[in-house]
């Protein structure tokens, strides 16, 4: 008798045991959900925030407004060798994930449904970066953790695009979504808008016109495209871009402004940078520059990628707003300016019915009201290197060309370009680690051989071993 009063106290010792453990093991300080307004605060400022510096570091190494003159194997494309950064998969997907929580919330709480549009748009918008650095990335099934979906397949990147969820489809939705609702819950946590679901589809549409540029040399657009302008409810104006001010002091302050010196330092003005903006007489060359230490008059760049020692004092760091003067620096998603030049593009190309003249003057203005710089009077005129003639054979490169300008900060996006474009004329690193060639795409990381080995290797071997050198979708 006495041994099954100890087995049945032994029993309840366990459950009582295992309630005690679960309730001591539930911190009632520590939440384990998120509000909506929280969740996509922090997606719309941490996307921000580590792509701004993820493309000061890299993107404008690739983008060539910057060269590094020290522990610049990236700079040299070694692009499997990030340094500071040059690796942004891991911040993308972690956005994703959050941003997808906040559509689940949206999708089965009617009181979060305004949060549906605006988390569609930055789906989209997040995907997009994705997928054009690396090419086909894990998305149909990736973000299923809790469904214990651990090791996704990698989509094609032409399905990401065009898909039933993919890129487009989710900022058609997203725009029918907003334009829909009805509700009285204000949209809190919007750094970027302020709840203004108005400027959401501006941005969408805008977003729209960017990305069906982006696949417009494998698909035919021009039906789309002709739609979103005729009805005008893009970012049309400087007043409406999608952009976040940083502020001068923590945590909310551009991330280079608190470097050490010293790595400050390390980034100068590319020798591609010079030339564009000495050639167009551009007085942005005074923004984004300094000149030289040896010499007050002078501002000289560098050819990327040097595999020498250099004189630092020889050459031109970067401008005082990029580090002094952080606070006056905003995280672009889209602007005016940048959805203008390709609508200048769209109408050269004749996939819009518009002047591309008009429209590149105006892209061109808002580009210098972006930055605060007062444009020459003789900017635009005849005579100008920066005048359009859509008569020239060089048309379409002075469009690109005038849009890389004021997209500094924002390298990744002029790569993206140069790639689909050819524009602008990019020089050849000058200590090679890619044998002479210029990237293509951006290699999926080490992680994912580990982490998600089968899947991986499929991916790596339809891009010859996860080279850097094989072009992605829209770009064959």
């Amino acid at each position: 008798m006495k041994r099954y009063i100890i087995i049945l106290l032994a029993t309840l010792g366990m459950a009582s045991c295992t309630k005690d453990l679960s309730e001591i093991n539930t911190n009632p300080n520590s939440p384990i959900d998120a509000q909506p307004s929280l969740l996509f605060r922090k997606v719309l400022f941490d996307y921000g925030e580590q792509m701004s510096f993820e493309s000061f570091d890299a993107g404008n190494l690739l983008g060539q407004y910057f060269t590094m003159i020290d522990f610049n194997n990236f700079d040299r494309h070694a692009l499997a060798e990030p340094l500071y950064a040059g690796n942004p998969w891991p911040f993308i997907y972690k956005n994703l994930r959050d941003n997808e929580i906040i559509l689940q919330k949206a999708n089965a709480n009617p009181t979060f449904a305004v949060y549906k549009g605006p988390a569609l748009v930055m789906k989209a918008y997040m995907t997009a970066a994705l997928t054009d650095l690396y090419g086909d990335v894990p998305y149909s099934e990736a973000l299923q953790g809790k469904s214990e979906l651990f090791t996704p397949k990698y989509d094609k990147q032409e399905d990401i695009y065009q898909g039933e969820n993919g890129i487009l489809k989710n900022l058609e939705n997203a725009v029918v979504t907003m334009t829909a609702y009805s509700g009285t819950t204000v949209l809190e946590g919007d750094i970027v808008y302020n709840g203004n679901l108005q400027n959401w589809i501006r941005f969408a549409n805008s977003l729209r016109i960017k990305y069906l540029m982006r696949i417009s040399g494998k698909v035919n657009v021009a039906a789309q495209l002709q739609a979103i302008y005729a009805a005008g409810n893009y970012i049309g104006a400087n007043a409406n871009n999608a952009v976040f001010q940083f502020s001068a002091t923590a945590p909310n302050n551009f991330r280079i402004t608190t470097a050490r010196i010293g790595d400050f330092s390390l980034y100068i003005l590319s020798k591609t940078a010079e030339e564009i903006l000495k050639n167009n007489n551009d007085p942005r060359l005074n923004l984004f520059y300094r000149p030289t230490a040896s010499n007050a008059a002078n501002y000289t760049g560098l050819v990327n990628g040097p595999g020498t020692a250099v004189d630092v004092k020889n050459f031109s760091l970067t401008g005082i707003i990029f580090r002094e003067n952080g606070a006056n620096l905003k995280f672009n998603y889209m602007t005016a300016w940048e959805t203008n030049f390709f609508l200048a593009e769209a109408a050269q190309k004749g996939l819009v019915s518009a002047t591309a003249k008009t429209l590149y003057d105006l892209a061109v203005t808002q580009g210098f009201e972006y930055w605060n710089t007062t444009m020459p009077a003789t900017y635009l005129t005849v005579g100008s290197p920066a005048f359009f003639n859509p008569l020239s054979p060089d048309a379409l490169k002075q469009i690109i060309t005038q849009k890389w300008i004021p997209n500094n900060l924002n390298g990744y996006e002029a790569w993206i370009e140069f790639r689909r474009t050819g524009f602008p004329i990019l020089k050849q690193v000058q200590a090679s680690r890619n044998n002479g060639l210029y990237p293509v795409r951006m290699p999926y990381p080490q992680e994912e051989a580990t982490l998600n080995a089968t899947n991986y290797s499929t991916a790596a071997i339809a891009t010859n071993n996860n080279s850097i050198n094989t072009k992605v979708w829209w770009n064959n």
